[in-house]
């Protein structure tokens, strides 16, 4: 039989500490020009400016691979970055999670960080802080008051999310908001979604339409 805490999800013996997720296995429909994660974005792809500051917060990363070929956004980051593959890319972002999940539970991990792989302008700080954040089984970061990503996600609340579907960890959030505290954290959430996007963040401005979906 399972111990269970107040919060009524089974405890788990504590493990490496927390690992970063990087979804980025969607193919960005409504990006009209390629691949959004490929796109040069302030002089290199913008999936590698949304990996960099994860290493930086010295988490080891993977990264969730479906619909795009990343080798070549990741290629200057070397043996630092695991990929793996989510053939269920199509049926939504809760596959790609629950893919990233399955690498840290095989690497003895007790907690998930999870970002997205269009979020180019979260930084190393916000990731260690939620990193660090044991306040809750799920700790979100929050920007000015608004909760996204990255999201701490224990251990003790994998089994508690959904197999399909096209949200992550907004649905569990959602639906067990008991289980869920925030940190403050510093920088810009926005999240990459057209190729107005893209040019509106590179010149420093809010001109782009902000998605609020991130990359599945």
């Amino acid at each position: 039989m399972k111990d269970h805490g107040g919060d009524g999800v089974p405890f788990r013996p504590r493990g490496r500490g927390a690992g970063a997720v990087l979804l980025a296995a969607g193919e960005g429909s409504r990006f009209a020009s390629g691949s959004k994660l490929l796109a040069t974005f302030t002089g290199r792809p913008l999936l590698a400016w949304a990996v960099a500051p994860a290493l930086e917060a010295g988490l080891d990363v993977v990264v969730v691979r479906g619909a795009v070929d990343l080798d070549g956004a990741l290629a200057a980051f070397g043996d630092a970055v695991t990929v793996v593959d989510n053939p269920r890319w199509r049926e939504g972002q809760a596959t790609s999670l629950r893919a990233g999940i399955a690498w840290c539970e095989a690497e003895g991990f007790d907690a998930a960080v999870v970002g997205l792989g269009d979020q180019p302008l979260v930084p190393s700080s916000a990731w260690r802080a939620v990193a660090d954040a044991e306040l809750a089984p799920i700790v979100s970061a929050s920007f000015g008051g608004r909760r996204r990503p990255p999201v701490r996600l224990e251990r003790r609340v994998w089994h508690l999310l959904s197999d399909a579907g096209d949200e992550g960890a907004r649905e569990l959030m959602r639906r067990r908001p008991e289980l869920v505290a925030e940190v403050a954290c510093e920088g810009d959430p926005v999240d990459i979604d057209t190729v107005e996007d893209l040019e509106a963040h590179e010149r420093g401005d809010d001109a782009g339409t902000h998605g609020n979906n991130g990359s599945r």
